[in-house]
C-alpha cells in the first residue's frame, strides 16, 4: 500500500515529544510523504502548548524539504457534552483539527454519554478527525459512531501509537477491529494515524495494518493512500 500522509504527528512543543518541526518535516520528505499533518496538543495536556503558539502558526512555511505541512491541534474533548478546550476563536487559525479523548483532562460518564460527547464533536462543522476512539480510555459504542462519522465526513483514526504492545489498552485491538469492521459494512473512509512523538515513527503503521488486513479492509477506505482523496474528502 502506497502511503502519502501523515496528518497525526508532534513535535518538541507538545511538551512530552522529542523532534522538532524541522525534523519531523525532513523525516517525512525521506519517507516520500506528499503532506505532514503537526498536531500539537491544545492546552488541556499537561506541559503542552500554550494558546499563543496556535496564533503563530502563520509564520512557519506551509511547504518545507519538498512536502506540504499542514498545522493545526490535537484539541482534547472534555465531557460527555463534546466540551473542548479551545474555543472558535483559536479554532479558526488551524489547517487541521483533530480532537480527542484523553485522560488527563476527560470527565467519565456512562458509555451511552461518553457516546453522546463523541458524536457532538463529530458534528462540530471544525473538526476534521477523530483521535484514536478505539483506545479505551473512554467506553463507546462504535455503531453510533461510525453512523456519525459518515453523516458529516468527520474521519475516525486507526491510531498505531495506541495499538502498541508496551501501552495499549486490553480492549484496544478489539475496539478498533469494531470500528474497522463496521466502517465497512457502512462504507465509511478511515485514516491510519502514527500519533508519532519521535521523528522516526513518522508514517509507521505495522499495528494498525494488520488489523486493516485481519479485517480484509479496503485500500479504496483508507485515505492515506492518496492526498487528492483525503483532501476533496475533508476539504
Amino acid at each position: 500500500m502506497k502511503i502519502e500522509l501523515d496528518v497525526h504527528t508532534h513535535t518538541i512543543a507538545s511538551g512530552h515529544a522529542f523532534s522538532t518541526l524541522q525534523e519531523m518535516a525532513h523525516a517525512a520528505a525521506e519517507k516520500g510523504l506528499k503532506v505532514l499533518g503537526i498536531t500539537e496538543h491544545s492546552p488541556g495536556i499537561p506541559g503542552s502548548c500554550d494558546p499563543i503558539y496556535f496564533r503563530n502558526l502563520h509564520v512557519v512555511p506551509r511547504q518545507m524539504y519538498g512536502i506540504e505541512l499542514l498545522l493545526g491541534a490535537e484539541i482534547n474533548i472534555l465531557d460527555g457534552e463534546g466540551n473542548l478546550d479551545m474555543d472558535e476563536y483559536y479554532l479558526r487559525m488551524l489547517d487541521l483539527r483533530i480532537a480527542g479523548i484523553h485522560s488527563l483532562c476527560y470527565k467519565q460518564g456512562t458509555p451511552e454519554e461518553n457516546t453522546h460527547g463523541m458524536i457532538q464533536v463529530i458534528s462540530n462543522p471544525y473538526i476534521h478527525i477523530i483521535s484514536h476512539p478505539g483506545d479505551g480510555t473512554a467506553k463507546l459504542n462504535f455503531e453510533p459512531i461510525v453512523l456519525a462519522s459518515k453523516a458529516h465526513r468527520t474521519l475516525l483514526e486507526i491510531n498505531n501509537s495506541s495499538l502498541k504492545p508496551c501501552r495499549h489498552k486490553a480492549d484496544a485491538r478489539a475496539n478498533n477491529l469494531e470500528i474497522l469492521r463496521l466502517c465497512k459494512q457502512y462504507e465509511v473512509p478511515v485514516i491510519l494515524g502514527s500519533d508519532a512523538h519521535i521523528s522516526f515513527d513518522i508514517a509507521t503503521y505495522d499495528y494498525a495494518l494488520e488489523l486493516v488486513a485481519e479485517t480484509d479492509f479496503p485500500e479504496a477506505l483508507i485515505m492515506n493512500t492518496s492526498v487528492e482523496k483525503f483532501k476533496n474528502y475533508l476539504f
